[in-house]
């Protein structure tokens, strides 16, 4: 047997899917660095991380998230019924994106450890969390809409949130328009204002990392009691 010969498996017999497996594995690689670089170093996440496991819930890499190969629509998910967020690997460029997605996927997951949401049959109770997550993980920041060219003044920031929760649900569930805007309207104001565990809007990483030591902060202050 040639050594000198790469082995290839087989696969060069078919060649658009060795191009794809062998494209999956590279995907995969870089999203399983962006992911651990975003749990170590975002401090949005590393919040989440912290809250969730002082709810109860602690979190690991490998058990609660998973890297994969999703529609060209979607960046991530959170499926409840094995509670794992799902990073779409073929559409996570960027690791400014992929903390975005971390942390906007361990907020739905937050909720689910802390508030026990019904996903599948409480359209308000997804509603809600579409919402906080909208919010509070930076996609409606002003730098996040500037890159999508998206410029605005008064209440921009509550338009984005409803605008993007509002997409959020017509995206997994089949509901019309007007329905999923009325009920978005019925929970706006309760969820927007909730901003757990943040205590704040972080609007920019300065903030999140305010929030960070606030959190931190107040464990050692309980601790004392």
């Amino acid at each position: 047997m040639d050594q000198t010969k790469q082995e290839d498996y087989g696969y060069g017999l078919f060649p658009e899917r060795k191009a794809r497996k062998f494209e999956s594995f590279r995907l995969n690689l870089k999203c399983q660095g962006t992911l651990q670089i975003a749990m170590d170093t975002s401090p949005h996440a590393k919040l989440l991380l912290q809250a969730m496991k002082g709810s109860g819930c602690p979190v690991s890499k490998d058990r609660h998230f998973s890297c994969e190969d999703c529609d060209g629509t979607v960046s991530g998910g959170f499926d409840a019924t094995v509670s794992q967020i799902v990073l779409c690997q073929n559409n996570i460029h960027q690791q400014s994106h992929m903390n975005r997605v971390v942390t906007h996927e361990l907020i739905h997951a937050f909720d689910h450890c802390r508030a026990h949401v019904d996903w599948f049959d409480n359209f308000r109770h997804l509603a809600c969390s579409e919402i906080r997550a909208a919010s509070l993980s930076g996609d409606c920041s002003f730098s996040s809409e500037a890159a999508r060219l998206n410029f605005g003044l008064k209440q921009h920031h509550q338009e984005c949130v409803r605008g993007r929760a509002l997409r959020s649900i017509l995206a997994v569930r089949k509901i019309d328009t007007a329905e999923a805007e009325k009920i978005v309207d019925e929970v706006f104001d309760t969820c927007f204002n909730d901003h757990a565990p943040f205590g704040r809007i972080p609007h920019g990483a300065k903030d999140a990392k305010f929030a960070h030591r606030h959190y931190e902060n107040r464990d050692r202050y309980y601790a004392n009691l």
